[in-house]
């Protein structure tokens, strides 16, 4: 009596999830541990919506760290993407190592359709970035980047801000990104290793920090490219970066508009901030919480109002969870929204441009 009085619940249970259009967790598949952003998935974990089905790490003694302070089990950790796949079969993957592994991870996952997300910039170069392209518009899959600015309250009501004519037409954007570098804030050793690594991170300060400026500048110009990239960097601790710059300011020009990215390993305090000036007030968008709207009042006076902004709701304010949903079709990717890849492909092209324009001491102009 008591087994099939189980048996009737069960299946009461199963066919509310189906009518309530429940779905099972998306597998994911975590995809190296030397990036410490991959905290942020373990510190995740809590949601229903996804799953960490398995990670690729080959560095044991690294992935024991991780297992010790998240409490999974070393039974999950494979030495290879395919040993993985060939496991777990994951309907998805998130790339948590160096800069130069996401077009082979890409390699592996498109032709079997397991979507991808990596940590931002989207390649390690433009060449990387178009190949990688290629291969996800191929096999039709989703291959998103994550920034930790996309999910800042600040920035995207900064954009509404704007878009609603706030502040009059937009004429200079500042963002500024950085730290005191990465040896001098005490990464891990595992990341320390090719995040100052040219070949393996596609540069230093220019690209760490260089891309958020140039993904927030191509989401609030609604796909545009700037006409001209001008860019200096220079190497002011060579003794902690002796391969990489390690301090960046790009500019860029679009038809009414003039952009200053300063992109730093050099700052003396941690910062992600952006300020938007249009011809009657400016928005401050000061970090992740707070934003400042400044509305000029004659010669040098404004009227000044300060916000201080609560988190934004599921699946807007945590990157799988919004992974998870544009995988299960709830959500769609507009063309230039901060994670899609049309708008990290024009990233990649302002940072190449940025590079040359650094190295040969004068203008880029970007190609229409």
């Amino acid at each position: 009596m008591i087994s099939r009085l189980y048996c009737v619940v069960l299946m009461f249970l199963f066919a509310t999830s189906i009518m309530l259009g429940q779905k099972e967790p998306l597998k994911i598949g975590v995809v190296g541990l030397t990036h410490t952003h991959v905290h942020w998935i373990f510190n995740s974990d809590s949601y229903h919506e996804f799953e960490i089905v398995g990670i690729v790490e080959p560095n044991k003694e690294l992935a024991r760290r991780y297992a010790d302070q998240y409490k999974f089990s070393m039974d999950i950790v494979y030495d290879s993407l395919e040993a993985l796949i060939e496991a777990k079969k994951p309907q998805a993957v998130t790339a948590f190592s160096s800069i130069y592994d996401h077009l082979s991870i890409v390699k592996v996952c498109a032709p079997l359709g397991i979507h991808v997300m990596v940590e931002k910039p989207l390649a390690v170069s433009l060449d990387h970035a178009k190949e990688m392209k290629k291969l996800a518009k191929k096999h039709n899959i989703h291959l998103l980047t994550n920034y930790e600015t996309t999910w800042y309250p600040t920035n995207h009501k900064a954009y509404e801000l704007l878009k609603k004519d706030s502040i009059g037409a937009l004429r200079k954007v500042i963002v500024r990104d950085g730290h005191r570098g990465p040896k001098n804030i005490g990464v891990d050793k595992e990341f320390l290793e090719w995040l100052t690594d040219p070949e393996l991170n596609g540069g230093g300060a220019v690209i760490d920090f260089g891309c958020y400026g140039a993904n927030l500048l191509t989401w609030i110009m609604e796909g545009k490219k700037p006409n001209n990239v001008t860019a200096i960097t220079q190497q002011q601790q060579p003794e902690n970066n002796p391969k990489v710059e390690d301090e960046a300011i790009i500019l860029l020009e679009y038809d009414t508009t003039v952009v200053i990215i300063q992109a730093s390993w050099n700052w003396p305090i941690g910062r992600k901030d952006m300020e938007l000036y249009g011809l009657t007030g400016a928005i401050y968008a000061d970090n992740r919480n707070d934003l400042r709207i400044r509305i000029a009042e004659g010669y040098d006076g404004y009227d000044e109002v300060q916000l201080k902004l609560e988190e934004r709701q599921a699946p807007y304010n945590d990157p799988f969870l919004f992974f998870t949903a544009v995988i299960h079709d709830e959500i769609k990717v507009a063309p230039y929204d901060l994670s899609s890849l049309e708008n990290n492909m024009i990233v990649m092209e302002i940072l190449d441009a940025a590079i040359k324009s650094a190295k040969k001491s004068k203008t880029v102009r970007l190609k229409k």
